[in-house]
């Protein structure tokens, strides 16, 4: 009897340990992750929302971004079934472009003025209305990048934020917001006129 327990403890975890290899190079060939040096925002963040590579079948062209609001990512679509994965903040229920965009702008260190719309919905905003010189205490971020449909400003944005703890939320007026961190290394990869596609 005492034998038969051993036998099926090292049965179950005889198992267990095979299962757990084979998860683990499915996963690898999954994701991806990407050495980044991790900063003080980048710890205030959920580990799932970290900057990643991962597979990706979506069926768009490489090059394009890809926003899923509901899931909290963003896809920056590379050659060969890759993207680059960012958690974000999206816009709170109602607030949030969807369909097609490009880049039509890029900033560093961008300036915010807060829309009349904004303005209405949250009057506190108001003592913003002459804008907010760019900077560490500027809601945009580091960087961002200007929304554009058939030529025109959406007023929507995908920028960096202040608030890291926000990644993973539906907190903003209706714009993308990353981490500093990662805002800076999307501008980096992507040229005004990338199609944005926001799901």
């Amino acid at each position: 009897m005492k034998n038969e327990k051993i036998t099926r403890r090292g049965l179950i975890v005889g198992g267990l340990a095979l299962m757990t290899s084979g998860c683990m190079s499915t996963i690898q060939d999954v994701v991806q992750p990407i050495p980044i040096a991790l900063s003080a925002d980048t710890y205030r963040v959920d580990p799932r929302y970290r900057r990643q590579r991962v597979r990706y079948d979506g069926g768009e062209a490489p090059g394009t971004i890809v926003v899923n609001t509901s899931e909290y990512y963003l896809y920056s679509v590379e050659e060969g079934g890759w993207a680059t994965r960012y958690g974000v903040g999206v816009g709170e229920q109602g607030l949030t472009l969807k369909g097609n965009a490009r880049i039509g702008h890029k900033a560093v260190w961008p300036s915010w003025t807060p829309t009349a719309n904004m303005m209405r919905r949250k009057p506190r905003l108001v003592q913003y209305a002459g804008g907010v010189p760019g900077g560490p205490d500027n809601p945009l971020g580091a960087r961002a990048l200007y929304l554009y449909r058939g030529g025109r400003d959406t007023m929507f944005r995908i920028h960096g934020t202040n608030e890291p703890w926000s990644i993973g939320t539906s907190v903003s007026s209706g714009c993308i917001r990353l981490t500093n961190d990662d805002i800076v290394d999307l501008y980096e990869r992507t040229p005004v006129g990338t199609s944005v596609l926001v799901v």
